[in-house]
């Protein structure tokens, strides 16, 4: 089959990959250069771990993207990825940390609960409270995710994958598989893959208002010297509260420590809006302050805004419309299900997996 791609981030990119793998002539267009330094895909990292509170259909899904990974490095030659382990932290009051260390053993996969104390003895550069409730997992890493796109964009070019850079989509025709481009150019293909981020709404109404692109402010921190060589050897830290919850990516593989404000904006144009005000990095790093020891000692890298597209309960979106599929609602945690995902359309268009069984995968429901 002929099947246009619209969008070259880790979805766009996985499913190009995967259908090219079947036999299929794919052609990838994207707005922007290859990969676009604005997709949200495009930054040096993504987590992949496998705490998701109460979700056990998403929880379920990590063991087999590790898998797909997996076959993705066998591909490409390139393992970019780092283990971490993970650390999950509840403030007083909250539940997501205790909720994931639930769903996770009901899964049969070990998490340890750390006693009082013995969290500010095992990571004496994080402060915290003895009403808190802290887990700690063996399992979880960093992806380096804009490795991971150029290497994947070059590996599905040596496949035959046609890419098409500076290429914006700006009509969709789902029933008649075609596409007109800003520039008048139409485009045919049997099947569509709309893979478009945050971009999506302005261009399809396929998902009827869902998906709502969120601005997200991140900061690239440089710890102190002496610091370095533990926080190399840190885990992920996430310090889940609907009030104000963080995450930490700690400095592996040559790249800077992240930290980031757990809550979704919901608001913003990804085409505009990417300067980031001093007020808001001194509030993603207020937020990190309050747990890492001697935080005026930290040096801001720099800032930068990422914005993700959201759904409803955070669910990822795969509908049929017409010859099309679209794809969206990915948020921030859709990146390390992007191989995987690409498998299971594929297994869809070749007819070995029902379409209903993708979406409500998709999904996360068990």
């Amino acid at each position: 089959m002929r099947i246009i791609v619209i969008g070259a981030g880790i979805m766009g990119l996985s499913a190009a990959r995967a259908l090219a793998t079947d036999g299929h002539r794919i052609t990838v267009i994207d707005q922007g250069p290859i990969p676009n330094p604005y997709a949200a895909s495009v930054d040096a990292h993504r987590l992949i771990r496998f705490p998701y509170g109460k979700e056990i259909g998403y929880t379920g899904m990590v063991a087999e993207a590790y898998g797909a990974w997996d076959r993705l490095w066998a591909e490409t030659g390139a393992k970019c990825y780092h283990p971490t382990g993970t650390l999950l932290i509840d403030r007083e009051g909250q539940r997501w940390a205790r909720d994931s260390a639930e769903t996770l053993r009901d899964l049969g996969h070990p998490v340890r609960r750390l006693a009082r104390g013995e969290a500010a003895r095992t990571f004496p550069y994080l402060t915290f409270d003895e009403r808190e409730d802290v887990f700690s997992l063996d399992t979880g890493g960093v992806l380096f995710a804009d490795r991971i796109v150029a290497r994947l964009a070059e590996h599905v070019s040596s496949r035959g994958v046609r890419l098409f850079p500076h290429t914006k989509a700006a009509v969709i025709d789902a029933e008649q598989g075609r596409v007109r481009t800003s520039e008048g150019r139409t485009m045919e293909a049997d099947v569509l893959v709309v893979a478009t981020g945050a971009w999506t709404r302005p261009l399809t109404d396929a998902f009827g208002g869902r998906i709502t692109p969120s601005r997200q402010v991140i900061c690239y921190l440089t710890p102190p010297p002496d610091t370095r060589p533990a926080w190399e050897r840190a885990p992920m830290i996430l310090d889940i509260d609907p009030e104000a919850g963080f995450y930490l990516i700690p400095p592996v593989g040559g790249t800077l420590m992240k930290v980031g404000d757990h809550r979704f904006s919901m608001r913003g144009d990804p085409d505009a809006e990417r300067t980031v005000l001093p007020r808001e990095a001194e509030y993603v790093r207020a937020l990190a302050r309050r747990r890492i020891k001697h935080f005026e000692r930290f040096h801001l890298h720099r800032a930068a805004v990422c914005f993700y597209a959201v759904a409803p309960g955070e669910r990822f979106l795969a509908e049929r419309r017409g010859r099309a599929w679209f794809l969206g609602g990915f948020s921030g945690h859709g990146f390390k299900f992007g191989p995987l995902l690409g498998e299971r359309l594929a297994a869809v268009l070749s007819g070995s997996l029902a379409p209903e069984s993708f979406t409500r995968w998709c999904s996360g429901i068990a």
